[in-house]
């Protein structure tokens, strides 16, 4: 960039100054961005303590903490300069949170944040380099690591108001199945029985009323955050359009007893869909920044999504499409760079 210098000695004046990179000035910045975010998320928890009770409370801080006191010590032990006041440590523990049950112990998050920060963000590449969203890496280590915590600590929707009733409760007395393991291993029938149907079960499936991880439950309250930073330009629409499109056209195609008898907008409010489209598949670091390549990403992750939901050994498929299509990135954007239109001056063919 070159500009002139106004404050120069009058013989000075008239020369320019030739700087680097970036040249576009904003006032916005990662910590601005991160802790917005988070904010984003804020709802959601709160929700979420009414429907699962306040021990969901206890884990999102334990994770949130586990991540900033990783960071903090990778980044010291590696000797790189400590970021953990930016926002994405913490963002790291929320999502972490999450997409975990809410039944589980507080021990399994401080895994996962050891997990996902030291190994996933600064050993598999560096802050700003990983290749994969370590909140998922967190959540697909967990899975590996304690099957059984991670597909039998679904707790039903508590009573209105009883937010303490799980608290020192056998989590085997009460534990519950989510809407997709039942969808998917006792058929529509069993679903329809449990859960409801017609617009009464996509009402409270919309607001959030339902068995699923400790944030993925309120369609509502994810799709207001979201739009909220598609609002601020934070995002763009190319990413979670085209995974919630492809998930919804597919489901409808391929999810019913019949080709075209799925159900688009269930597949759309039921796992964690709408969590995974706004927060996690546009993360900055994992995803395209080419529009074209955003829209491809989107429509790879929703295919997968809908491919290991209906054929999978898992209910839910967007946790491993998401990590299965991150490294893809780098490749996407190299696939549809924009062509030049003419060649330098003086340069090679």
């Amino acid at each position: 960039m070159i500009e002139q210098q106004g404050n120069l000695p009058s013989a000075q004046q008239g020369l320019w100054k030739v700087s680097i990179s970036p040249h576009i000035k904003s006032d916005e910045s990662v910590e601005k961005i991160m802790w917005t975010v988070v904010g984003c998320l804020v709802p959601p928890l709160i929700l979420s303590v009414f429907v699962f009770g306040i021990q969901v409370l206890f884990i999102t801080a334990v994770s949130v903490a586990s991540c900033m006191a990783v960071e903090a010590v990778s980044q010291k032990a590696l000797g790189r300069k400590v970021t953990v006041r930016d926002g994405s440590a913490a963002l790291t523990g929320m999502l972490i949170a999450f997409v975990i049950p809410p039944g589980v112990s507080a021990f399994l998050p401080v895994l996962a944040a050891i997990f996902a920060i030291y190994i996933g963000k600064h050993i598999l590449g560096g802050l700003g380099y990983n290749f994969f969203n370590p909140a998922l890496l967190g959540r697909a280590f967990l899975l590996a690591s304690f099957p059984v915590a991670m597909t039998s600590a679904w707790l039903p929707p508590i009573e209105p108001g009883a937010i303490f009733s799980y608290l020192g409760v056998s989590i085997d007395a009460v534990s519950t199945a989510t809407p997709l393991a039942v969808m998917k291993e006792q058929g529509m029938a069993a679903f329809n029985e449990r859960f409801g149907e017609g617009a009464s079960l996509y009402t409270s499936f919309f607001l959030g009323w339902r068995p699923g991880s400790i944030g993925e439950t309120s369609g509502f309250l994810m799709l207001l955050g979201g739009l909220f930073l598609l609002y601020k330009r934070y995002i763009t629409w190319h990413i979670p359009v085209s995974l919630l499109g492809s998930i919804a056209v597919l489901t409808w195609i391929f999810g019913g007893e019949g080709y075209f008898a799925g159900d688009p907008l269930l597949a759309v409010l039921s796992g964690g869909a709408l969590l995974g489209a706004f927060f996690m598949a546009t993360d900055y670091v994992t995803s395209p920044s080419n529009k074209i390549s955003q829209i491809v990403f989107g429509v790879g992750i929703g295919a997968l999504t809908v491919l290991i939901r209906l054929k999978g050994g898992y209910p839910e498929g967007i946790c491993y499409a998401i990590l299965l299509m991150n490294p893809l990135s780098t490749v996407l954007d190299g696939w549809f760079k924009q062509k030049r239109f003419a060649l330098p001056q003086g340069g090679e063919k």
